[in-house]
């Protein structure tokens, strides 16, 4: 492994130590942003993190109007300490985050630089609304005991 690369893997062990996600913000009328909601649904069942969708009042009253201006309609994470992470860098911190196998393919993921995950999450991003259905609601039907943990 050469230095940046490592460089790049510590920076992402670091970000995802440093960085615990609070709040998932996504776009409640895409069908794959639903998907990933369920997905940490499904491995972080116990977990403190929250759910929103961008189009609710949470995001307008926890992100503040000249950072909603510069953000991507798909994923955001808001961590406890106040950052608002987007694209790729927000997935590794997710993943890293959920542990086990998916922290370390989250390590993994931060070992592409980030102009290259960046450009392969924008690029699924704007295909996306094509190849997943569109949700019926802004929100994925969750099980009645993790409903408390979406916001509106």
């Amino acid at each position: 492994m050469y230095p940046g690369r490592l460089r790049r893997l510590r920076g992402i062990r670091r970000l995802s130590r440093v960085e615990t996600p609070k709040i998932l913000f996504y776009d409640g009328h895409c069908g794959l942003c639903h998907g990933a909601v369920r997905f940490v649904l499904h491995r972080d069942a116990q977990g403190p993190l929250r759910f929103a969708p961008l189009q609710g009042e949470t995001f307008l009253e926890k992100i503040p109007e000249n950072v909603r201006r510069t953000l991507p309609d798909s994923l955001v994470l808001l961590t406890t300490q106040g950052s608002v992470l987007t694209q790729s860098t927000s997935v590794a911190v997710l993943l890293g985050y959920l542990g086990g196998g998916w922290g370390i393919g989250g390590r993994i993921l931060g070992l592409i630089p980030r102009i290259l995950r960046d450009g392969g999450y924008r690029l699924v991003a704007a295909i996306r609304h094509r190849v997943f259905k569109k949700p019926e609601g802004l929100c994925p039907i969750p099980p009645s005991e993790a409903r408390p943990r979406f916001l509106p």
